[in-house]
């Protein structure tokens, strides 16, 4: 198929907001088409807390302030430190490095900057936040901007939280929607069948099976049920076949509800595309092949990074022909690109289920 790519930003772009700290990475953005037809990114920036003790780590302080402290692991619970991930003798793990959301502009076209916030637009608040703030996605419903987010914290583990907004710039928390550990949270744009629909990704410390695609089901956005896993990773040497995430929120079109995913083979993430049916969107229409994934990490950018190996997309958008759609993805955990890619295109590269 016919794909035009683009690097769109590198942590060069950026600057830490914290002084003193170092920039980790940027990636994984959530994607959305404004009024105005400006496209808004929603950028995942990681700062690493920088300390000649190897023991200290931050933990923001819950309020608006936007304040940090510093604690420090006991060495006699201490066990090893790995980039930055401290991993203690319990069995947990404490990380050196803390995540926010900042706010980039496009132009309509989706691939021209226009503007990169200095500021963070969404930043760790609450409890369940207190070590940042991970992968947003963002969908419209009705007049509403609903954000889905990861927010990560010793007390409550790895969680994944609802907010909406009016204008993409103020926001109103509503909570933790799933429980630890759940992530890969995308939103439907519209009801089906009266009710909202989540597709998301929990994880368990007993793995009876690899991290799947699971649907859910809500009258209100906040409380969910009706959980069941639709898809699993494949077997043998398919390119998704140890863990797979929703990937970006999905997209309607007249064949069905159109979702790009990723999917991990050999420390390899990859991106795929799933068909559900409009009506029943437990239901499998196609999948991208098992031996031909819709991208693979093909570039430097995408090759070597704070991870190698990776594409992750998170953000789509309909292009303004209204027969493109334009993905979003972070590449080696490092970077973002975009990628215009006819939607028929995707159609027809899939396999019927």
């Amino acid at each position: 198929m016919k794909v035009e790519e683009k690097l769109l930003l590198s942590p060069q772009d950026f600057r830490p907001y914290f002084k003193d700290w170092k920039l980790n990475g940027i990636f994984n953005p959530a994607a959305v088409r404004a009024k105005d037809g400006k496209i808004i990114l929603y950028v995942r920036v990681a700062e690493r807390f920088s300390s000649k003790n190897k023991l200290d780590y931050p933990v923001i302080l819950p309020g608006k302030e936007r304040k940090f402290e510093i604690q420090k692991i006991d060495n006699s619970i201490f066990l090893k430190k790995e980039g930055n991930v401290l991993y203690l003798k319990n069995h947990t793990i404490r990380i050196s490095n803390i995540s926010h959301f900042r706010k980039v502009i496009l132009d309509e076209s989706g691939f021209n900057i226009l503007d990169i916030e200095k500021e963070p637009i969404f930043f760790p608040e609450e409890d369940q936040e207190e070590c940042g703030v991970e992968d947003p996605r963002i969908v419209t419903i009705g007049k509403n901007y609903y954000m889905t987010y990861v927010g990560v914290s010793i007390k409550e583990g790895i969680t994944t939280s609802l907010a909406v907004s009016k204008n993409l710039r103020h926001w109103e928390r509503k909570g933790i929607i799933f429980n630890h550990e759940n992530k890969d949270v995308v939103l439907f744009p519209e009801k089906i069948n009266n009710e909202f629909v989540a597709l998301h990704r929990p994880v368990g410390m007993f793995n009876f099976n690899n991290p799947s695609i699971w649907i859910a089901y809500s009258k209100d956005l906040v409380y969910w049920g009706k959980s069941k896993c639709i898809l699993h990773p494949r077997r043998d040497s398919s390119w998704d076949n140890l863990r797979i995430g929703a990937g970006c929120p999905p997209i309607k079109t007249k064949k069905g509800w159109l979702v790009i995913y990723h999917g991990v083979n050999n420390k390899t993430y990859s991106a795929g595309a799933l068909l559900l049916d409009l009506n029943e969107p437990e239901k499998i229409i196609g999948q991208t092949p098992i031996n031909k994934p819709l991208f693979s990490p093909s570039h430097k950018y995408e090759k070597k990074g704070v991870v190698n190996n990776v594409i992750f997309p998170t953000g789509i958008v309909e292009d303004l022909d209204k027969k493109s759609v334009l993905i979003y993805s972070g590449a080696g955990d490092q970077s973002i690109t975009v990628r215009r890619v006819l939607i028929q295109d995707i159609l027809n590269s899939l396999e019927k289920c």
